[in-house]
């Protein structure tokens, strides 16, 4: 017969638990210890219930994947719920635990707010300790570096259970796991704050675009211009495109796919790329105005509808293509349309289209060219100002999520200022974890 396993000794658990000297991460205050994660959480792997059994879905049970747990901190929905049958075949992983994906998006954690389960991609920590200390530590980037080191290599990385409960964790006291939570919810609290007005700012440059270009084309931005230089309100006049402009759309040549693969610059109203070399009769020589002629985007505005090519060029057949005449200064038109409402004209909804005909009719107002000139010129000094803001706002929001990643790093080195020396050492907790467990 086989002999019985013998129970190990609380000595012999508690130097499996902890990690040697040459093998820890980096120096902790003298009362922590590292130790084996596996020690102080339990790791569960999910697992997916059968699709064989439609009965196990549908219901109000969480079933947590790998792209729910960006809530990060605040893990609550669910992409897919199972029902009181999918419950009884699953392993519940109970509220307050750390999701970690352990494939493909390695070291991604949600910490659950409800109890729940998994999909075979998530290890689950249970945990022994203070819950968010652990949470806090799963998401530092030395444990996230820990778990790549033990993915294998494979076409996609895996870390198994094993493998993850033995990767190292700083245990601080008890009382210290409380406080080093306090002051990085504390600090991450006031950096949220931070970021949620930064965001604002980032998402509102369409806003401020619009204002500005609103003020621009109602007289508002150049009010004061017309006073300083004898201009009348009234000189500002309503003119039909096609009075202002001549259309270019006809000496549009179409291209085989040889010729059109044989060009390196094409233009569609999104844009353009490369260089022509030569000059034939397929190309477009000279600044001319772009507006789109079809698509999604004459009606949602997702993009600008109009812009200003140049050099040598061959256009497709989804953009109109404008010369403008002297009365009217290119950008200014460029920015006129972009700011305007075309749904008046465009024809179709499936396939929205702005025709030629529907086209020329749309109506401009135009001053004088000394003070469409003056106008450019403020759009482009203001825009280039809001722009700014937007860049240092997205590099802001940037450096945000890099202090984030400093405070959990001193965090967990006993840096914050809220260890105490005189504390016992965090020695006696894991005897005692061991000891219950």
């Amino acid at each position: 017969m086989p002999k019985k396993k013998t129970a190990l000794t609380i000595e012999e658990r508690l130097q499996q638990a902890l990690v040697p000297a040459e093998e820890q991460p980096y120096e902790v205050p003298e009362n922590w210890v590292w130790v084996r994660l596996g020690a102080i959480a339990e790791i569960v792997t999910g697992g997916t219930p059968s699709k064989k059994h439609p009965e196990y879905y549908g219901g109000n049970f969480p079933f947590y994947k790998p792209s729910d747990l960006d809530q990060g901190r605040l893990t609550y929905d669910a992409s897919e719920y199972l029902s009181e049958e999918g419950k009884n075949v699953s392993r519940i992983i109970p509220k307050n635990s750390t999701a970690v994906c352990c494939i493909g998006s390695i070291g991604k954690c949600g910490y659950l707010m409800c109890e729940g389960t998994t999909n075979q991609q998530i290890n689950s920590a249970i945990p022994k300790i203070n819950s968010l200390c652990l949470y806090y530590y799963l998401c530092t980037e030395n444990f996230v570096q820990d778990l790549l080191s033990m993915a294998s290599a494979t076409t996609i990385a895996i870390v198994n259970k094993s493998k993850m409960e033995s990767c190292a964790f700083p245990l601080p006291p008890l009382s210290e796991q409380q406080r080093i939570v306090e002051r990085i919810e504390e600090l991450f609290a006031k950096l949220d704050e931070a970021k949620e007005r930064l965001q604002e700012v980032a998402d509102s440059f369409a806003v401020r675009k619009a204002a500005i270009l609103h003020n621009a084309f109602t007289g508002e931005l150049t009010k004061q211009w017309r006073r300083e230089n004898g201009v009348r309100d009234e000189s500002w006049e309503e003119k039909k495109l096609s009075e202002i402009t001549e259309n270019q759309d006809s000496k549009r040549i179409p291209l085989s796919k040889s010729q059109r693969d044989n060009m390196n610059r094409i233009y569609d109203y999104y844009g353009a790329s490369g260089i022509i070399d030569k000059v034939d009769d397929y190309i477009f020589e000279g600044k001319k105005l772009l507006i789109g002629e079809d698509g999604a985007n004459l009606v949602t505005r997702s993009k600008d509808i109009a812009f200003i090519a140049d050099g040598k060029y061959w256009v497709n057949n989804h953009a109109h293509i404008l010369d403008v005449k002297d009365t009217v200064l290119l950008m200014y038109l460029c920015y006129y349309i972009n700011n305007m409402d075309l749904i008046p004209y465009v024809t179709g909804s499936a396939q929205p289209k702005l025709t030629q005909a529907k086209m020329n009719n749309i109506k401009i107002f135009l001053p004088t060219l000394p003070e469409q000139h003056e106008i450019v010129r403020l759009i482009d000094d203001l825009l280039a100002r809001e722009r700014a803001a937007q860049q240092a706002a997205e590099q802001a929001l940037a450096s945000i999520d890099l202090m984030k990643k400093s405070i959990l790093a001193r965090a967990f080195r006993g840096e914050l200022g809220t260890n105490k020396a005189s504390e016992a050492s965090a020695l006696e907790l894991l005897k005692q974890v061991l000891a219950e467990n």
